[in-house]
């Protein structure tokens, strides 16, 4: 069966560059949807589901600062940002609302599409997060997240981390993350369990004043 077309929307009100996008974007198998005016762009963002959109800045009726910022009350559509406006203060307010990247005219298509490709296969990978409630955990890009931000880990405290939203509700013994996570031929003490969730703890539920990692006195640790 082949494989489903990837579907992109153009917010550009430059007929001749969104003729061009169009053309190189169908070129490459992707759907391709136009839009050249700002609050058109915004309704067909929220009633369509698009794998990624390509945002002017300068539109008619409704700027494209406006549009993303309205479209990320609602939805994480991977937004890369193409305009003529280079300053830093734009770049970092783009960025800021919620674009994903960031071009600026002219642009080569050869690294449109590279930028696009990055882009739409990390919201593909996102499919497979493992999830408990503002918590997120991508095991195939090895990256975790709470409430859209993600979490500085170190290897062994990803480890510990995935272990226990692979087996949430199930309370895991002390002796059981560290046969797990740290491995059978590891001799320490399974105080080490105990230090990394503390270290967890301080990244995650003393930032965000949650209580994700709950122990369960004399027994272990369980995520529910």
């Amino acid at each position: 069966m082949a494989e489903d077309k990837k579907s992109i929307l153009v917010v550009e009100d430059e007929a001749q560059i969104s003729r061009f996008l169009q053309l190189e974007l169908e070129h490459e198998n992707y759907t391709c949807t136009i839009c050249a005016d700002g609050r058109e762009a915004l309704s067909t963002a929220l009633d369509n589901e698009f794998d990624l959109i390509i945002l002017d800045v300068m539109l008619p009726s409704l700027n494209g600062i406006e549009v993303l910022r309205r479209l990320r009350q609602v939805k994480q559509t991977p937004v890369i940002i193409l305009t003529a406006r280079d300053q830093v203060v734009d770049k970092v307010t783009g960025l800021d609302i919620g674009a994903n990247d960031y071009m600026t005219k002219p642009f080569a298509i050869e690294e449109l599409l590279a930028r696009i490709r990055l882009h739409t296969k990390k919201k593909m990978s996102r499919a497979n997060d493992l999830v408990c409630g503002k918590l997120s955990v991508n095991p195939d890009a090895r990256v975790a997240s709470y409430d859209g931000k993600n979490i500085d880990l170190t290897k062994k405290e990803f480890d510990l981390l995935l272990y226990l939203m692979q087996h949430r509700n199930i309370v895991v013994s002390r002796e059981k993350l560290l046969d797990e996570v740290w491995g059978f031929d590891f001799y320490g003490s399974t105080n080490v369990v105990d230090v990394y969730v503390r270290y967890l703890r301080s990244k995650i539920d003393s930032v965000y004043k949650v209580e994700i990692i709950e122990t369960v006195r004399g027994t272990g640790y369980v995520i529910r």
